[in-house]
């Protein structure tokens, strides 16, 4: 027997666009979904180390949920690279100045980390209200909904 392993070719990737309303939802379980989609672990012709998502819309990100005590208690850590440049930032004031950013965060943190997750994360498109102005992309017949 003489079979090959099938391998997509880069070009020819059809990459879709999803809009997903993250109102009421909860971060890591919508933060999931969105890797999932940006990977394209979902499509029948994945595979791990060529670049086959989708792109991926988000809007109503400061309307989205953080469950149990992580608003008050949960904080991301940055550093500057120089002596006492650590920051310690709450999740509760990350929330209401930037909820975008809490949202990238999540989801990079589930992407591989190589070379694959900057590309992939740029497919992200992360918006504060309802409003996007990524109308055209999904007029085109190849356009999905993801709805839950």
């Amino acid at each position: 027997m003489n079979r090959k392993t099938y391998l997509p070719k880069v070009d020819g990737i059809e990459r879709k666009w999803h809009t997903i309303d993250a109102n009421g939802k909860v971060l890591g379980r919508l933060a999931v979904e969105i890797a999932e989609l940006l990977r394209g672990k979902k499509k029948v012709i994945y595979t791990n180390f060529i670049d086959c998502g989708d792109f991926v819309i988000v809007t109503n990100v400061q309307k989205m949920v953080l469950t149990g005590k992580k608003l008050e208690q949960k904080t991301h850590f940055s550093y500057s690279g120089y002596p006492g440049g650590t920051k310690f930032t709450a999740y509760s004031v990350m929330m209401d100045k930037q909820p975008e950013k809490v949202l990238m965060l999540a989801v990079k943190g589930m992407l591989p980390k190589n070379k694959l997750a900057s590309k992939q994360l740029k497919r992200l498109k992360v918006y504060k209200g309802n409003e996007h102005k990524h109308s055209a992309q999904l007029t085109l017949p190849q356009s999905k909904e993801v709805a839950k």
